[in-house]
């Protein structure tokens, strides 16, 4: 087993850190860059040293496949623990003394059961690996970091070929002004009053078969039953969906995922299980029903179909406007361990939106041209008309209600928002001047 060049030069400047008196580096690598080979490197050669490793994870799914990654690198197991964490900081005293600790998924570490190991072995060098240096709030991890050790950008991976290209689809801005947040995400009971109505569940169909049809699908969904309801949906439609999370029994999980693996299996409905670190067989499509404040939570469901192969173009179809919040998934961001000087959620989203466009013939989003450029849409041709954009933002901040994506209106009753009302005219014939009398006439329009 051989790491890539620029694998290898994160241990290097790991190594260097360590020697310039570093106690706590973080090695930063987007998805699908390989942290896993270069922790199991890490690991590999600390035990053949004759050194302990304590290797730590935040969810049980985890730990038997880290084992094995470790143990086909070649990791003497013998002196290498791997756990999670909530079992450690409940074992503490028993645990023999480590060389190195390794954290996975580091953007957790700030959390109170990590800082109570961290604390116990306060001499023991240490090492965090992630994708996304920074908590939920958007601080860094300075509390418990020392130095960030930053590898290529996603998108050099998907310029030398590490990742897949990708296509992003958003239908539509989600309004979620309505929502309830707790401890910075969204509260579940309000997703599902939300999400959890046949006219989205139809336009999820409807965009997976109008742009990925037959493709292997991820979908993230906000509840267990919202995912549950998702997979039926699906099923009902002629698409075969299974649902999976944490309780779900090892042995089915395992033929599940052999079954998508093998194509029996179009489409796994999930809520968080299929995220951070967790193995599934290469896709092509990712279905995203759920909104989250969380960069981490977006990346990491967002680029679960950019595994590499030769030709494929994976496919995003955000349905609840995450691209909003967060920009696209490969976005160069620059990270820092200091705490930022935070501005207010909603005034943070709509300056994301406005570097952002989705195109409103064929829904293709793309980073906004510079300013005095027109926009054209790169997929479709589309040529934005000049007030396009001051619409657009006004559109995405104030007037889509959470009504799902409804392409389908029998009447203009059917009709919620502004946006609806444009798509109905579009699709009767109608000029644009009809549903702008219909909006204001209903009080749509502020």
């Amino acid at each position: 087993m051989k790491l890539r060049p620029y694998q290898e030069q994160l241990v290097n400047e790991l190594h260097t850190a360590w020697k310039d008196g570093y106690k706590a580096p973080c090695i930063v690598l987007g998805c699908g860059g390989g942290k896993s080979c270069i922790v199991a490197e890490i690991a590999r050669r600390t035990t053949w040293n004759g050194k302990r490793v304590l290797f730590l994870v935040h969810r049980k799914e985890l730990v038997d496949q880290i084992f094995r990654t470790f143990v086909r690198w070649g990791v003497l197991m013998d002196l290498c623990q791997i756990g999670m964490v909530q079992t450690f900081t409940r074992r503490l005293k028993k645990l023999p003394k480590p060389a190195l600790i390794i954290t996975d998924e580091n953007h957790h570490s700030t959390a109170s059961s990590y800082k109570r190991i961290y604390d116990y072995f306060p001499n023991v060098p240490r090492v965090g690996v992630t994708a996304t240096p920074v908590r939920l709030n958007g601080d860094g991890l300075g509390d418990v970091n020392d130095k960030l050790i930053v590898g290529v950008s996603t998108k050099w991976l998907i310029n030398h070929k590490c990742l897949a290209p990708y296509d992003y689809y958003a239908p539509c801005i989600a309004d979620l002004t309505g929502l309830h947040t707790k401890m910075g995400e969204y509260v579940t009971a309000d997703i599902e009053k939300a999400m959890i109505k046949n006219t989205v569940f139809g336009d999820a169909i409807k965009y997976y078969k109008s742009l990925a049809n037959g493709k292997k699908a991820v979908c993230y969904c906000s509840s267990l039953k919202h995912s549950m309801a998702t997979a039926k949906a699906f099923c009902n439609a002629g698409i075969k969906a299974v649902h999976i999370d944490g309780s779900t029994p090892k042995a089915e999980r395992d033929k599940i995922i052999s079954d998508f693996r093998k194509g029996d299996i179009t489409i796994l409905c999930n809520v968080d299980l299929i995220s951070e670190g967790f193995d599934v067989p290469d896709c092509e499509c990712t279905i995203l029903l759920r909104p989250t404040h969380s960069l981490t939570l977006y990346i990491q469901q967002s680029m679960r179909c950019m595994r590499y192969r030769e030709g494929k173009k994976a496919i995003i179809i955000d349905h609840v406007g995450n691209y909003a919040r967060h920009g696209m998934p490969d976005d160069d961001r620059v990270w820092t361990l200091e705490k930022k000087k935070h501005k207010s959620v909603k005034k943070a989203e709509e300056e994301q939106s406005k570097k952002i466009k989705s195109c409103p013939e064929c829904f293709f989003t793309f980073e906004s041209p510079p300013p005095g450029t027109t926009p054209v849409c790169p997929h479709c041709g589309y040529v934005f008309p000049k007030a396009e954009r001051e619409v657009e933002v006004d559109t995405e901040a104030h007037l889509i209600k959470v009504e799902g994506f409804k392409l389908d209106f029998t009447s203009p009753e059917d009709c919620h928002s502004y946006q609806d009302l444009l798509t109905y005219a579009k699709e009767h014939g109608y000029k644009k001047g009809w549903a702008f009398y219909q909006a204001r006439n209903r009080g749509l329009l502020v």
